[in-house]
């Protein structure tokens, strides 16, 4: 036995207790391959022990299967989706229409923006019945009977401009304190969110008439509100923190007092129709639809919906009656937030072609007027200070000129939507224009974060333990 066959062997032997397998006899001949893989490294080299010319098949063909560990632990490949070809992917014409129909689905479907309608319709309700008590004890002189703007006047003019007043159909002191007293009235329905679909038309008619009759005592806020109680009227702003939406949570029945109000709509309508106070066509000389076009249609649709709603809750009707109310809803919404964005876009513009917006001195002439100082002690302390006159006229130009560039980043405009409000509260405090300031942020409420408004509303639920949480 040569001393290459002695060393193999003692090797075979210390392997035997790692291996498990009982030891088999040294065979004389060429050395298995197996024994190259578990030899040493001091041991005869495998050249050595098998020539270049008899080498054989490689060492992996000749272990078995279970040999290597390896082998057993790599895991095999797991096999993918195989990639989509250049002509089963969708093209851009596919993709359009894919985000045309979910664009689609979305504006028909539930209505979006709850929470904010909500917020703008208690913000201006609450503008209107401020407005309304404060100026009521002078209300005569400003609106009424008693007012130089006469009522000849008010007529001729609204002969012109195709404006609604119903404080224009009769001349007295009891129907204009009627008519005031209605409007304050439905600025507090509308406030609470009761019958918003009949509330917020009372709402509708009382601003319109209030302000078309009183022409010259009006500023920008009087004019914002003037359109903002129309764009609600085609809201479903009571979808959340009202008492219609508190009335729908508890399951109530319809009831009939929607159908009182129904029938007390159509006698009113019926009276002005059959009076001449309203008619289908436009006077003077504009060929449009007259003001008892939309009232007549505004009742009608109200009371399709409610007939569809108590016969087939659940039918075809329904779902296409709410499908028309969030395209109207939407299409609302749509109108008030681009009223908000024309109104800071124009201000803007026009302050930066100011001489006195352009050197930075414009907020000190109003800081030093008797009218607009109702602190007098604070309007001189900020009057007196170049620096802060110099930033906050500047600011002001800056803030009101970026508003509408960012929207399309919703952290900056939250951001900035909050100095917004803060610069308002300013105006409300330094300049005496509470009203015009409250009116302002309650259009900039269409832009709050729903966020903010959820996390109120969980809030509010605290506060009410009865109450069940609302989805978003």
């Amino acid at each position: 036995m040569s001393s290459q066959e002695v060393s193999r062997q003692d090797t075979d032997e210390r392997q035997e207790p790692l291996s498990g397998t009982p030891r088999r006899p040294a065979q004389a001949g060429p050395p298995a391959v197996p024994a190259l893989a578990i030899e040493p490294p001091a041991a005869v080299p495998a050249t050595a022990a098998v020539p270049p010319a008899q080498a054989g098949p490689p060492a992996t063909a000749l272990l078995p299967a279970a040999a290597g560990p390896a082998t057993a632990a790599r895991p095999a490949p797991a096999a993918g989706p195989p990639p989509l070809s250049a002509a089963a992917r969708p093209g851009v014409a596919a993709q359009a229409g894919q985000a045309a129909a979910a664009a689609f689905a979305a504006f028909t479907g539930r209505p979006m923006a709850r929470y904010q309608a909500a917020v703008v319709r208690i913000g201006f309700a609450l503008v209107v019945l401020v407005q309304l008590l404060r100026e009521w004890p002078g209300s005569r002189e400003l609106y009424g009977d008693r007012s130089p703007w006469s009522l000849d006047m008010a007529r001729r003019l609204a002969q012109q401009t195709h404006a609604f007043s119903v404080l224009e159909w009769q001349d007295g002191c009891w129907w204009f304190e009627a008519c005031y007293a209605l409007t304050v009235l439905a600025a507090v329905l509308m406030l609470l969110g009761w019958r918003t679909r009949f509330s917020s038309v009372a709402f509708l008619v009382g601003v319109l008439s209030v302000q078309n009759r009183g022409v010259l005592v009006g500023d920008g806020g009087d004019n914002l509100v003037h359109l903002m109680a129309i764009y609600l009227a085609f809201t479903r702003c009571a979808e959340v923190w009202s008492l219609d939406a508190r009335r729908r949570d508890r399951g109530a029945a319809p009831g009939v007092g929607g159908v009182l109000l129904w029938g007390v709509a159509a006698g009113l309508l019926g009276w002005a129709q059959l009076t001449g106070r309203i008619s289908w066509a436009s006077a003077g000389g504009w060929s449009g639809p007259g003001w008892a076009a939309l009232f007549w249609t505004l009742w009608a649709v109200a009371g399709l919906w409610w007939v569809v709603n108590r016969r087939w809750p659940a039918g075809e009707g329904r779902a296409v009656l709410d499908a028309l109310g969030s395209m109207v809803h939407h299409c609302a919404l749509f109108m008030v937030g681009a009223q908000v964005v024309l109104v800071y876009a124009t201000a803007g513009l026009y302050k930066v072609q100011g001489p006195r917006w352009q050197d930075g001195t414009a907020l000190y002439y109003p800081l030093h007027l008797d009218y607009f100082t109702p602190w007098p002690g604070l309007s001189a302390l900020l009057g007196s200070s170049a620096l802060l006159v110099f930033a906050f006229s500047y600011g002001t130009v800056l803030l009101q000129v970026a508003f509408p560039f960012t929207l399309v980043n919703r952290r900056l405009k939250n951001v900035l939507l909050a100095v917004m409000v803060l610069e308002h509260l300013g105006i409300a405090v330094l300049l005496g224009l509470p009203v015009f300031s409250l009116a302002m942020i309650a259009a900039d409420a269409v832009f709050l974060p729903t966020g903010l408004l959820l996390w109120l509303d969980r809030r509010a639920g605290e506060w009410r333990p009865g109450r069940r949480p609302r989805p978003a």
